[in-house]
């Protein structure tokens, strides 16, 4: 059984891909390990395939461009029980894999290379890249995941093929580096790190990575999966602060600090509670879809969720809100009345239609994002119906 797959993404490296071959071929027969090198080639046009066919590796076509796309199509057709992925333009050492080897033999399921503690030669990362891109991008992801990764974007890497088959990666581009820490963070794998070099690659051509749209594309897909820091904190203090300070308002202008609030006050509190609380929601709805369809793993606060929350609970929520608002909306219409419709105190009329407006925009948030979140919940196994059995509904529709 193969016991090692040493994985190289591929697009025109015809200058560097012997050199990288040649020292993983090296690596294999000194170490003694059982092992194959396997070249996932995104189109090459510079006869990258022939060198790799005639260095012993196997090449493996995928149509489908881009970093991430030619790994994923590599680790699918991996033979062995580990895979160790690198980039093929010279730059990191594959005749140096002992410690990558020595900790998934250890039992860990991921092994970063690490540059920052391993050295990283002159010339060998930008210093944009090296002195803030990685150091951000990589603290972000260390604080919203809690993992322990100081090299987010350390190509060189080692990983179980089976653990990582199971985490669905799906990125095509340069975020597949992130995408495959982050999941495995939050699928609970044990993760290490062991040093690594980085060394000025060897082709005579820039390289495919472009800092600010890859860099973006790294920190949206960060953002993306954070599991309560994007939307579900800011939107609890939202609502918390929203809602206090509405409340507090409620009863009439408010002085701190020498500082007076008063209607202008009541609008911004206002703003902030009922965007909370549609950040919040729309929390629970991402993290439904995301692990409905197998993008985030299941947790125990998510499944005591899901026992709580329902379409009737939701509906029967917004209503009661909703039914609030309209009382307050018809004790103000009815004061207005009472003073036979003619000019008001202004401070008295904003604060109460305010009220009216916030309980029954709650209340329809409720409704609507509650009937979302049945939607989300259905049974996925259930076929479409055939268009035409839907063209006579659409005939009526318009």
């Amino acid at each position: 059984m193969t016991e090692l797959t040493i994985l190289m993404p591929c697009l025109n490296e015809a200058e560097t891909l012997a050199a990288c071959i040649v020292k993983a071929r090296g690596y294999l027969e000194r170490s003694g390990v059982s092992g194959e090198i396997v070249i996932a080639d995104n189109g090459s046009t510079d006869g990258s395939q022939a060198i790799a066919e005639g260095l012993g590796a196997r090449v493996v076509p995928v149509p489908r461009r881009g970093y991430g796309a030619a790994l994923i199509a590599g680790i699918e057709a991996a033979e062995g029980r580990y895979v160790i992925m690198g980039d093929s333009d010279d730059s990191y050492d594959f005749s140096r894999l002992d410690g990558f080897v020595e900790a998934l033999r250890g039992g860990a399921d991921l092994v970063m290379g690490n540059r920052f503690k391993g050295g990283i030669a002159k010339g060998a990362m930008p210093p944009l890249h090296r002195y803030l891109g990685n150091p951000v991008l990589s603290t972000i992801g260390r604080v919203l995941y809690r993992t322990p990764v100081g090299d987010f974007h350390c190509g060189l890497r080692g990983f179980s093929r089976a653990s990582v088959l199971r985490l669905g990666l799906s990125s095509p581009g340069m975020e597949f580096a992130s995408e495959m820490v982050i999941k495995a963070s939050l699928a609970g794998l044990r993760i290490e790190e062991v040093p690594t070099t980085l060394s000025p690659d060897g082709r005579s051509r820039p390289p495919h990575l472009r800092s600010f749209p890859d860099g973006w594309r790294h920190l949206k897909l960060l953002l993306t999966f954070a599991p309560f820091s994007l939307f579900l904190l800011p939107g609890l203090v939202l609502l918390a602060t929203g809602g206090a300070g509405f409340a507090a308002l409620m009863f009439g202008p408010l002085t701190l600090g020498g500082v007076t609030f008063d209607i202008g006050a009541v609008i911004l509190a206002a703003m902030a509670a009922l965007t909370g609380a549609q950040m919040v929601w729309f929390h629970v709805l991402a993290r439904t879809f995301a692990v409905r369809f197998g993008l985030l793993p299941t947790s125990e606060r998510y499944e005591r969720l899901q026992g709580r929350l329902s379409v009737d609970r939701a509906c029967q929520a917004g209503g009661v809100l909703f039914l609030l608002g309209l009382g307050v909306a018809a004790a103000s219409l009815t004061y207005w009345g009472l003073h036979d419709f003619g000019d008001l105190n202004p401070s008295i009329i904003a604060r109460s239609t305010s009220l009216a407006a916030v309980l029954a925009a709650l209340g329809a948030q409720a409704v609507a994002n509650g009937f979302l979140w049945g939607l989300l919940n259905q049974n996925l196994t259930a076929k479409p119906a055939p268009e035409a059995a839907l063209r006579p509904a659409y005939a009526l529709a318009r």
